[in-house]
This record gives C-alpha cells, structure tokens and sequence, in this order.
C-alpha cells in the first residue's frame, strides 16, 4: 500500500494537476474541492501527507491544519504574504509553496515530509498524547490537561481497556512533574504482604527474606507520580495505611523506625462501583474522598466510534504493519461491534486481521469478529468453525470472493501467529486471544486433518 496524500485546492485544473503528479510518483491520491471534503475524509481515514491550498471557501487550508496537527501539511498559495506564511509554520506545517511552483520541486517536499512523519510515528510517544478525534474525548483531554496543573488526587473511572493507565500517562506528561518519576504499581497482581512492602518499602529483618533495606513505590515516586492501578483490589488494613500517607505525605516502611517524607501526586484507577463498594464495607469511605478530589470518567469505545480510525491507524504504524489499512467495508464492519473489551479489544482484533491479511489490505473477513476465535475459547470442537450466522454477516459486509474458507483463515492465522513468535504457544495463544489449551486442541485437530481422519 503506498503513501496517502490528501490534495484539497478548490482550483479544479491545479487539483487535477497535483493529483497526477502524486500518482506519478508512486503515491495514493485523494483529491477534494474544498476543507470540508477534506476534512471528512481525514476524520473517516487519515492520512500520511496533506496538501491543502491556503484559501478555500467555508474551510481554508490554515484552519485545517489546526484541527489536524498531527498530520504533516504542504501548504500552497498563489496570494501568500509573509505573516500567512509564518502563521502556517507556527502552527505546524511542514513546508509552504508559493503558486507556481514546479512539481519537480514538489515531489521531494512530499517525501521528506512523508520520512519525517514515520520517524515520528515509530517513535514512542513522549509526551503521553492520545490518539482520538471524538469531540467528548478531546473535551476530557482538556479536562485533564488542566488539572494535570496542579497537585490533587485524580481517580479515574472506566470499564477494562478503555486506556485508564494511558490517561495516568498523559496527566504526568502533562503535569509539572513530568521531569520526575512515574511509577505504576498494579494492586491486583500483588498479595497483600507483598504488596504492602512493595508501597510502602521495608528495612533489613523486617521480615524472613528481608536481607536488605528496600525502598517502596512511593519513595521510588517522589518527586513524580505514582498511579495505583485497580485500587479497590487494595485490601481494608492497607487502606488504612495508604489514607495516613495521604494525608500527612510520609510513609513507615515495614519495620521502620521512623516516616519519610514524600512528595507525590497519586493516579489512582478501578472498573469497579466504589459507592457500591463503600457501601458493601469493602472500601474505606474516607480514603475515597481522599482520592476522588478529581474525579475522571473514561468513555467506552462503542461511544466513540470515530475513534475506530485513527486508532487503528495509530496501532498498525506502531506494531510495525504500517502498510496495512482497514477497507471502508472493514470499518463499518468495525463500527457495529459491541466492544465490550473496548480499545484493549480492538487492538487484539486489528493484528489478528493484519497477520491474516499479511499486512496489506483488511477486508471485514480477515476481522474474525468473536466469530471465529474469541467466543469459542471454551466451546467443544464441532463448534470451532464458523457458524451460519457468522458467515451470513461476513457475506453481508461484501467480504472479498475467495477459494479459502473461514476454517482455513483461522488455520492460516494460528501458523502465521506461531511462526511470528517462533512457536512460542503462550505467545501466540495471547496474541490470538484464545487459552493455550484451546490453541493445543486446534493443533491436534490440524494434525488429525492431515492424517486423513475424520471430525
């Protein structure tokens, strides 16, 4: 798949002009009379390049370029001033040519513009940016933005993989300490002994095992941030701790002799109904207070649907399918589920269908939406393949005619999975979404097929 440029002029003869000169050089050309077309598509589709005359009726190529600053633009002129000019460059345009211009200086515009663009898409993000263009989304950015400003506590609520750590991220990013540390700790995944030395760090003997002095998470943070992720996983006696941290800003180290003073900003995460769970006797009252000074609730993805887009996008470049790209069939197809696993979700369905697709075109067939893998972890073998259900749906969403059946694409994509993760099945089984077991059974079913045998 080569290059997408977007070209907005509303001069039809020099639009025309542009277009072929792009398709000349190997690049994929979307040509629109005015902004509004323009932006439309980039919000529907992206883009890696856009070229965008600087006057244009309702929507001009400077107003544009705001509302798409991620983008590198090319911008054009016949009646450019100087103050034009370096507004363009301020604001973030890649380069500004002046009508006439002569395509054989164009061309080579365009590609640097195109490798500085990659050298950035591959390049983790240090500033913790979200990729979204949801209006809701953008406001809560903003929000937080804000609020990164200051000091208070921030609980964010949200259903599981909607990016609640990303968020965290993107507050310290965004904060006065985001020279200083930022360090997660993950309340769930520790039992209650470890986790408890784990923020709050221990001294030499404090315990068998202990042979050294060990510093906790939130001395680990001083100066930054620590978020606490799924803090209603904390249990009631460490509450009570981490409410004495908060307010009087010192930890005991376990078998401490004496509090440290720390300076923190604390993130803290849940999926979970923390009024429910105050009111079960599960979560200290006092404690959510001290938490919940600004309170952020994330979206779910099946209320930003928009967002499908540019986050594919944003995942295919970073996990290195960046010439891989969703049909428009594939999106719509996209858009209808109901992503009860949100962005974590999307993202597993979207390199399953580029390992199928091998990186090119993803047509709704190579989605695989829960019909193939995910909703049969569990089911008996003669469930495996894909029911008449499932394939009146792919047939619905004009799936490409081909000779290889539903079956044969999950058995395609098992292999292709193993063989990415050099047969590593723990790998590949998360990848693919599935239990190992469930990956081991599918495997013997494969060999039993070959061997002539019937199932």
């Amino acid at each position: 798949m080569h290059n997408r440029i977007v070209i907005a002029d509303d001069d039809p003869t020099m639009r025309s002009a542009l277009g072929e000169a792009m398709r000349s050089a190997g690049f994929n050309a979307a040509l629109f009379a005015n902004g509004e077309e323009a932006e439309r598509h980039l919000r529907q589709s992206g883009a890696d390049l856009v070229i965008s005359d600087m006057r244009m009726p309702v929507l001009g190529g400077l107003e544009l370029l705001k509302r798409f600053p991620n983008i590198p633009f090319i911008m054009i002129s016949a009646f450019a001033t100087v103050p034009e000019a370096v507004e363009a460059m301020k604001i973030g345009a890649y380069d500004f040519v002046v009508k006439p211009f002569s395509y054989r200086e164009l061309i080579p515009l365009v590609q640097a513009g195109l490798c500085r663009a990659s050298r950035e898409e591959e390049t983790p993000d240090q500033d913790g940016d979200i990729v979204t263009a949801h209006p809701r989304m953008l406001a809560l950015l903003e929000f937080a933005r804000q609020v990164a400003k200051s000091h208070a506590s921030i609980l964010i609520q949200g259903e599981s993989g909607t990016g609640k750590e990303l968020l965290a991220h993107y507050i310290h990013a965004h904060s006065r300490r985001s020279s200083g540390p930022f360090v997660a700790v993950n309340c769930a995944a520790l039992p209650e002994g470890i986790l408890e030395s784990e923020l709050f760090g221990h001294e030499r003997g404090a315990f068998t095992g202990a042979i050294g002095s060990k510093p906790g998470k939130f001395e680990l943070a001083h100066t930054g941030t620590i978020l606490l992720d799924e803090i209603t996983e904390m249990p009631l006696a460490l509450q009570a701790k981490l409410l004495r941290v908060l307010q009087e800003r010192e930890v005991d180290r376990v078998g401490g002799k004496k509090p440290l003073p720390v300076d923190i900003r604390v993130i803290s995460t849940t999926n979970r109904d923390l009024r429910e769970m105050i009111r079960a006797g599960t979560f200290r009252e006092d404690l959510f207070y001290r938490l919940n000074v600004v309170p952020i609730r994330l979206f779910p993805l099946r209320e930003r649907l928009d967002d499908i887009a540019p986050l594919a996008r944003s995942f295919f470049i970073s996990q290195g399918y960046a010439q891989a790209e969703l049909t428009p069939e594939a999106l719509d197809h996209l858009k209808s589920n109901s992503w009860r696993g949100n962005v974590r979700e999307l993202f597993n369905v979207l390199e399953r269908a580029a390992i199928v697709a091998n990186g090119d075109a993803i047509e709704p067939a190579h989605l695989m939406l829960e019909d193939v893998i995910g909703s049969l972890e569990d089911a008996p073998p003669e469930r495996w393949a894909v029911g008449a259900q499932a394939r009146q749906e792919i047939a619905a969403a004009k799936a490409p005619a081909s000779s290889v059946s539903m079956r044969e694409m999950e058995e395609q994509l098992i292999f292709k999975t193993l063989k990415q993760v050099n047969d590593n099945r723990t790998r590949a089984a998360k990848m693919l979404g599935i239990s190992v077991r469930t990956l081991r059974n599918k495997l013997k079913q494969y060999r039993e097929k070959e061997c002539g045998e019937v199932f």
